[in-house]
């Protein structure tokens, strides 16, 4: 088939896609049989009914004697009364049928024994700790309605209910299909312009948490005949097709040229931001959903419309997520064509919650590994200001948020190490830092919006760290300096330094590019310190405007080749491989305010900072020192 580019066809908003989609009337699931020790977690098919009364026998409820009832009035502690063994008191114990006659059991704590008789000081009513016939479960009553997810205890009330097999939905198969020339199989190294395969992975665990049963197809190349094939072959014997990748614009994308030719294109392009290249048809009366090849699009687009999918095959309610309102921590735009969802970091910071967003790139998955919660920002919204309520849907429990220490500023790898060590010392505390640099960590503390900040601003009248910048722009906030690290910044090269890259003059010939950090960041302050002692423009250096948010980013830039060289601390670069110069060594602080200090998660957090066991990890690190760790280097008033 010839290649041509090809333009969305839609750019439907999502409710539309959504009433064009279930328009059609997608079957539900049959159901199927099976060993009810083996159905937790299906879906009944229709309401169950006990066969048998649970218990089936009036049972002792107490070791003791089963009694007749009217065989003990009278009796008192001023007055006992004696009763013979198994002809008034029969000895049982919890779970025994009671014997003829009787309705009630004393308890082997209130009768004294003897050889041949009991002595009872109470009387006893009629069905004193007794389980009568039935008081569990009555046979012929429903124990369970159709459309129902079986749990554990539901398993256990069939079984005692005399039920062995029950009739459930069966788990709507999905097929998988991954497509593209650039894809190889997990554990097989990628070659320039290959890419691991994973979405696969991601998708069939969705399917599965949903409640059908995913199918992975092997990987199928650009080809449009390969692609017609497995399409064609998948959606006979699947309940859905799912196509990862070819979705969008490309002169590869086959997607909806497939669907087209097998069945109808529904939609194509959905007024969603990331996932707008969605493809909704159907082939053979089984529903087809097209998705991009970047995970985090095409996860959005799965949490749009496979999900209440599957739900509705098995006949259950889409279940609805917790939300938290939240405050928004900085401003954000968004384009008006599009539905866009954010993906954010949660905290309570005093009284309050805060969402700070995440990478908002469709092809960093690692947002969603990170995400606390998603924000939807409507269509026809411009974005969000700093400051703005919004409803935060928890992708995480809200007690996980508020056992979380919020820490927003300059990146450190030590960042890293210090959560790993918080969530093993105390299981369910986690520490969320957001790389936004030291000084808009310190903008965060402004607005209340973290517990603590990390901070290495170098101030060049004073030559000290952090300290003028917290009186400058917290004056009336009271605010510790706690250092967490002492670490080496400089130039990191490609290995073996093929450039012959020494010193910051370098930065400035022709054949040197340059990859630098974000503005605000405290190692684009001490770039920019260096540059003014040697009196070199920012103009003079090719790549100074380039910015990247993180040390690891700026290394792997250069690892990568698109730049030769940027600022940034040894441990980055040793982990890529590169060569490093070292050109300061400097104090990276947490700054926190006071009434942090008071917060117990970040006393936690400092506890741990102080302990041997981070010290020990970060001093296994090339250009870090732990001397000064966990000693206050400022405290404000």
């Amino acid at each position: 088939m010839k290649e041509k580019r090809r333009r969305y066809l839609h750019n439907t908003s999502i409710e539309d896609a959504l009433n064009l989609f279930f328009q059609k009337s997608w079957q539900e699931a049959a159901g199927e049989t099976v060993e009810v020790t083996a159905a937790v977690g299906r879906v009944t098919a229709q309401a169950v009914f006990a066969k048998i009364s649970s218990p089936h026998y009036h049972a002792a409820a107490m070791d003791g004697v089963a009694v007749r009832s009217q065989d003990t009035v009278g009796a008192a502690e001023t007055a006992p009364k004696r009763l013979r063994l198994n002809e008034q008191a029969f000895p049982v114990d919890t779970g025994n049928a009671l014997p003829a006659g009787c309705d009630a059991v004393i308890m082997a704590e209130d009768i004294t024994e003897f050889a041949e008789e009991v002595e009872i000081t109470a009387s006893v009513a009629p069905w004193q700790h007794v389980r009568p016939i039935g008081e569990d479960i009555v046979a012929t009553e429903m124990l369970l309605p159709a459309g129902h997810r079986l749990r554990g205890v539901d398993a256990g009330a069939l079984l005692a209910g005399g039920i062995t097999q029950v009739e459930v939905r069966k788990q709507p198969k999905v097929t998988v299909i991954p497509t593209g020339n650039e894809l190889v199989t997990p554990g097989t190294p990628p070659g320039p312009g290959q890419i691991i395969e994973y979405n696969s992975t991601v998708f069939s665990a969705l399917v599965s948490e949903w409640g059908g049963e995913p199918l992975r197809h092997d990987i199928v190349r650009d080809n449009f005949d390969q692609l017609l094939e497995a399409v064609a072959n998948a959606a006979p014997n699947s309940d859905v097709v799912l196509i990862n990748a070819g979705s969008s614009a490309g002169r590869r994308d086959y997607t909806a040229d497939v669907v087209a030719q097998l069945g109808e294109v529904l939609v194509h392009g959905v007024a969603v931001r990331p996932g707008k290249p969605v493809i909704l048809g159907v082939v053979e009366k089984t529903p087809v959903i097209g998705v991009p090849g970047y995970p985090v699009s095409a996860v959005v687009a799965l949490e749009i419309f496979l999900k209440p999918l599957l739900y509705r095959l098995q006949g259950l309610a889409e279940p609805a997520r917790p939300t938290l309102r939240s405050v928004f921590s900085r401003q954000v735009t968004s384009p008006l064509s599009a539905e866009e969802w954010v993906r954010v970091k949660v905290g309570r910071v005093g009284e309050r919650y805060v969402a700070t967003p995440l990478s908002r790139g469709s092809g960093v998955i690692t947002s969603l590994v990170r995400a606390d919660g998603i924000v939807r920002i409507p269509q026809q919204k411009e974005g969000l200001v700093a400051g703005e309520e919004v409803d935060v849907e928890l992708l995480r429990a809200p007690d996980h948020i508020d056992r979380t220490v919020v820490c927003i500023g300059s990146h450190d790898l030590t960042l890293d190490i210090l959560g790993d060590l918080l969530s093993r010392t105390y299981p369910g505390h986690t520490l969320s830092s957001a790389h936004v640099g030291s000084t808009g960590g310190i903008m965060a503390l402004r607005r209340k919006e973290a517990h603590l900040a990390g901070v290495h601003l170098l101030h060049e009248e004073t030559g000290q760290y952090n300290i003028p910048f917290l009186k400058q722009f917290l004056p009336d906030v009271p605010v510790t300096l706690v250092t967490l690290v002492e670490r080496e910044q400089g130039l990191m090269v490609q290995a073996g330094n093929p450039k012959g890259i020494a010193d910051i003059e370098d930065l400035t010939r022709p054949d040197v590019s340059f990859v630098n950090r974000q503005r605000g960041a405290g190692t684009r302050l001490l770039l920019d310190a260096r540059l003014k002692e040697k009196g070199i423009s920012a103009e003079a250096i090719s790549g100074y405007d380039r910015e990247e948010y993180t040390h690891l980013s700026v290394a792997a830039a250069v690892a990568a080749g698109s730049a030769d060289t940027g600022l940034g601390v040894a441990a980055a670069a040793k982990s890529l491989g590169l060569d490093f110069i070292p050109l300061a060594k400097e104090r990276y602080d947490l700054a926190i305010p006071q009434a942090s200090l008071q917060d117990e998660n970040v006393i936690k957090l400092l506890e741990v900072a102080r302990s041997t066991e981070f010290k020990q990890t970060v001093d296994g690190l090339d250009g870090y020192h732990t001397d000064k760790t966990g000693e206050i280097a400022y405290q404000g008033e």
